[in-house]
């Protein structure tokens, strides 16, 4: 929410923290205290053998091995972007942990600590480490084994991944030139040319955090022509890779590394599997000038709201961002708007998910010429995911009301 807050409207800000705090608090409610666990004795404090030690404890899922490394690595002093490094190294050292969730929540730690302050980073930090341990390993799972080896495909990329990117030093490739060739093979249904893509991208000089960010477009088409004939718990299975592959694209640009590589490929499997998904494939809108021509963007964002009053207009809330974004209007004023959609509901995690990392990725494409006629999927697949997802009671909108009118110190049992 607090990486949200610069695009709201100026009323909406403080629901926004509202929303925050009321799932943290329900997140805390009966838990029991934590008690941080001591660094390691100094033994050893240079980072390459923590790094090590770290990881080895993951791999045997001791949770207080690993927290006390952690430990010793933060109050040693190491910076930011390595104790980052260290972390990412272990969340993609099994393939797509916890669906995702290891390597998003740690992605979301850091951007906490840029808020909060690095003084936070250890009991931050260390609050991520039971998920490390205890996650699901997805190379376990039958589904990333059969009936084809994707485990396989993956291992045999990962030992070509240090040659391949020097193979690509000092070579130009062109990711608004590439994605012609390169998206159609990854969202295709051949898992090794997928992988072959990736690589060869590599080798012909793509930059680690442009083959994020390709990938994570890939994730957006999934739920932009995610149908609606599909069960409506799919669309959590379309939303977990995206935001899956969102935070590898964001701490690939915080700290790149041949390791965190490997949540690219990860996201890029997780992205095959889901092709089923888009069978039959909702197509992309594509607005013609007739439908753009004299539109009005306030009566655009007004009919949006009203959209997401109804159940089920999830094609109808797509084409309406579409058609927005076509007129030229202003894209900030429909963030702040799909916001407010977003905070009159019953909003639960995804759904706050969703909207942050498409408005981050929606950003980043439109401040590129060559990417900008991608930009808007980012926000057609947040609105229809918004869409799926309402209306709700709107409780908590309610009770937000009460303690606005009490903190104003009205009755709130008068009319």
């Amino acid at each position: 929410m607090m990486n949200l807050i610069p695009y709201l409207d100026a009323d909406n800000r403080p629901r926004a923290l509202y929303t925050g705090l009321t799932a943290i608090g329900r997140d805390c409610a009966g838990q029991p205290a934590r008690f941080a666990i001591d660094p390691l004795p100094h033994v050893a404090t240079d980072l390459p053998t923590l790094k090590r030690w770290f990881r080895q404890f993951i791999e045997v899922r001791d949770t207080e091995g690993a927290e006390r490394c952690l430990a010793s690595a933060i109050r040693t002093g190491h910076p930011p972007v390595a104790i980052a490094d260290m972390l990412f190294a272990a969340a993609t050292d099994h393939r797509y942990l916890d669906g995702g969730h290891v390597l998003d929540f740690t992605n979301k730690a850091f951007e906490a600590l840029d808020w909060a302050g690095w003084d936070a980073a250890e009991v931050t930090l260390a609050s991520l480490l039971p998920a490390f341990t205890g996650g699901q390993r997805m190379e376990e799972t039958n589904e990333w084994r059969h009936p084809v080896n994707l485990v396989a495909i993956l291992d045999d990329a990962f030992e070509k991944i240090s040659l391949a990117l020097e193979q690509g030093r000092g070579r130009s490739w062109h990711i608004s030139t590439a994605w012609p060739e390169l998206l159609p093979a990854l969202l295709g249904d051949d898992p090794q040319a997928i992988s072959d893509g990736l690589l060869h991208a590599l080798t012909q000089g793509a930059a680690c955090e442009a083959l994020a960010q390709t990938v994570v477009y890939t994730a957006i088409r999934r739920v932009v022509q995610f149908h609606t004939s599909n069960e409506f718990g799919d669309w959590n299975t379309v939303h977990h890779t995206f935001t899956f592959a969102n935070a590898v694209h964001q701490a690939m640009r915080r700290s790149p590394s041949p390791e965190l590589l490997r949540g690219v490929w990860d996201a890029a499997m997780s992205v095959y599997l889901e092709r089923f998904l888009n069978i039959p494939a909702t197509k992309v809108p594509q607005p013609t000038a007739a439908e753009v021509t004299g539109a009005q963007p306030d009566t655009m964002l007004e009919e949006l709201l009203d959209l997401f009053n109804h159940q089920q207009q999830v094609n109808q809330a797509g084409a309406l961002v579409a058609r927005y974004l076509a007129s030229g209007a202003v894209p900030a004023r429909l963030i702040a708007t799909l916001g407010q959609g977003l905070l009159r509901e019953d909003a639960g995690f995804h759904p706050i998910q969703s909207l942050e990392a498409a408005m981050r990725q929606y950003q980043m494409l439109a401040a590129r010429r060559d990417l900008a006629s991608y930009a808007p999927h980012a926000l057609v697949a947040a609105a229809r995911y918004l869409a799926a997802h309402a209306p709700t009671p709107r409780a908590a909108n309610q009770t937000y009301m009460i303690a606005v009118r009490l903190n104003r110190g009205e009755n709130v049992f008068a009319e």
